[in-house]
């Protein structure tokens, strides 16, 4: 099993359309996907039609087990999902002594029953986001191309750093890829950032190739809680996800 995180502590990243739009590319060629839901918001826990009675903050007061709060939401696809209410809960998870490791010690449980585990994590670095890191193989961070995105970046990567020296050595940084972005688009702003990051020691090797054009059926398919290859097979949005998952698997 490899668990996959996607994290950026700026809001409106794409973040959780990634996590989703990935992970339904991955049931889509076979495997078996579980999302991990970390993020109080629960956008990505709202993306599903599924009945979703109990969440992850469950689990953080020791009512449940991952285990038992998974639901089936697709062919392949499994969720552990969140609520509002996880924005105290995890406040109280970060008071005890060893929170680093509670989501990987809840996934050994399930180890055996998923190929992949992706999760959303909230738009900060809160002990949900350092738990996330710390049972992680790889993080993704997607990115927009804007001048304080970019300036926040060195705080995220400086926390993967500490996470895997202290915590997991596994750990490492699979890749930036830029989202709501394509080289032809006008805004010189955005070329600009991007030229930066390309000739930035720590961030250019770290770029991806695949790069999430602006595209409207992937806010479409969510609303309507339709997984994207279905709702739209033939969108910009769909080719670019299905891109970036194979390079994802290639980093891995």
């Amino acid at each position: 099993m490899k668990v996959i995180t996607f994290a950026n502590h700026k809001g409106g990243v794409g973040k959780t359309t990634s996590t989703l739009t990935v992970g339904q590319e991955l049931a889509r060629r076979g495997h078996r996907v579980l999302f991990l839901d970390c993020d109080p918001q629960h956008n990505l826990t709202m993306s599903f039609a599924a009945n979703v009675a109990t969440h992850l903050g469950t689990v953080i007061k020791g009512e449940r087990t991952l285990k038992q709060i998974i639901v089936g939401v697709g062919e392949g696809m499994g969720l552990a999902g969140s609520a509002r209410e996880l924005t105290q809960l995890e406040k109280i998870l970060g008071q005890q002594p060893t929170y680093q490791f509670f989501l990987r010690d809840q996934l050994e449980e399930v180890a055996a029953d998923y190929d992949y585990v992706l999760i959303d994590t909230p738009p900060a670095l809160t002990s949900l986001t350092y738990a996330a890191l710390v049972a992680s193989d790889a993080v993704f961070i997607p990115v927009q191309p804007e001048f304080y995105g970019y300036e926040g970046l060195t705080t995220l990567l400086d926390a993967c750093a500490i996470m895997g020296k202290n915590f997991n050595p596994r750990l490492k940084v699979g890749g930036l890829f830029l989202t709501k972005y394509a080289a032809g688009y006008r805004l010189a702003l955005h070329h600009d950032v991007v030229a930066i990051m390309r000739e930035n020691a720590v961030t250019g090797p770290l770029l991806m190739n695949t790069s999430i054009r602006q595209n409207g059926k992937l806010s479409e398919a969510q609303i309507e809680k339709q997984n994207l290859f279905a709702y739209a097979p033939t969108s910009n949005g769909a080719e670019d996800y299905a891109n970036l998952t194979t390079e994802i698997l290639a980093r891995l």
